[in-house]
């Protein structure tokens, strides 16, 4: 389900939010289903329950999960995307800093367009 880079300079628990947020856009995880505990998923990734509560959060403060008391954790039934100004910026530099790079890697416009194309091609399965 998830996989954690440990040399990566990424937090752990933002590795955790992304690797979710990636199986709930290609339908690994589907609206309404249950997510194992922070217990269960610190277990699995061998990870402080800590980190796993952190995301945990993030998720929920994102609407992506929703935790019912005495039930567990679920994927949102009800997700909506709505475009957050704060992450919409931070997206905007990652993805100048991935065009830059790519520009001095010599990769033209083109090339990046069809790259994009083709993670939003894997992605929409």
């Amino acid at each position: 389900m998830i996989n954690i880079d440990a040399r990566s300079s990424k937090p752990i628990f933002e590795q955790v939010v992304d690797k979710i947020k990636e199986s709930i856009i290609i339908g690994g995880l589907k609206p309404g289903e249950k997510m194992p505990s922070i217990r269960e998923l610190s277990k699995m990734l061998t990870i402080n329950p800590n980190t796993v509560s952190k995301a945990y959060a993030e998720l929920e403060r994102q609407r992506l999960i929703e935790t019912i008391s005495g039930k567990g954790t679920f994927v949102s039934a009800n997700y909506k995307p709505k475009v957050d100004e704060d992450r919409l910026q931070k997206l905007l530099g990652v993805l100048r800093d991935a065009v830059i790079e790519a520009h001095y890697m010599g990769i033209d416009k083109n090339k990046i367009t069809e790259i994009i194309n083709g993670i939003y091609n894997d992605i929409e399965r």
